[in-house]
């Protein structure tokens, strides 16, 4: 057995099917965001307040390296890992990297009321939603074994769909 990892935009359900699906197959589960605020002991909005995006991408680089080093498991990757080559790069080299999706509209009405985006603060949350969907389409897509839509689906249901594409 090897990683799965789940990548895709943040509200794409990274989090809650990854739990579900590691509680399923008995495997640890690696929330890459959550391990980056244990590391630093700061929250996500404080590394981007400290640092930027820049300084935040940097600590998620060595993350994903020592989740790609550690036992295999479920990993919810940050909604931004896949930007990094030498990310894809070790996701690839350790697992299957599987896409999940949904439209900015699903995403904009999953987000809403949630707390801790440093890339959705501001005005115009939906533009900016739809915006960073676009700008990362490409790299999502390209770096992804298998890509699943979530969008109506339940996570049980995406979990199931995983083993079935991933697992067998």
């Amino acid at each position: 057995m090897t990683h799965l990892w789940l990548t895709g935009m943040m509200g794409t359900g990274k989090s809650a099917v990854g739990r579900l699906l590691a509680e399923r197959r008995d495997l640890p589960f690696y929330d890459v965001d959550r391990l980056i605020e244990t590391a630093t002991g700061m929250t996500i909005p404080e590394i981007f307040r400290a640092g930027g995006e820049t300084g935040f991408r940097q600590i998620e680089a060595s993350i994903v390296a020592e989740v790609a080093a550690a036992e295999p498991g479920v990993v919810a990757a940050g909604g931004g890992a896949v930007l990094a080559e030498a990310n894809v790069t070790a996701m690839r080299a350790t697992g299957t990297i599987v896409l999940l999706r949904a439209s900015p509209d699903e995403l904009d009405q999953r987000l809403t009321g949630s707390e801790g985006r440093p890339l959705l603060t501001g005005p115009d949350r939906s533009e900016r939603i739809a915006r960073l969907l676009a700008d990362r389409a490409e790299a999502y897509e390209g770096a992804a074994d298998v890509a699943i839509d979530t969008e109506g689906r339940e996570p049980a249901e995406i979990a199931a769909r995983i083993e079935e594409l991933c697992c067998t």
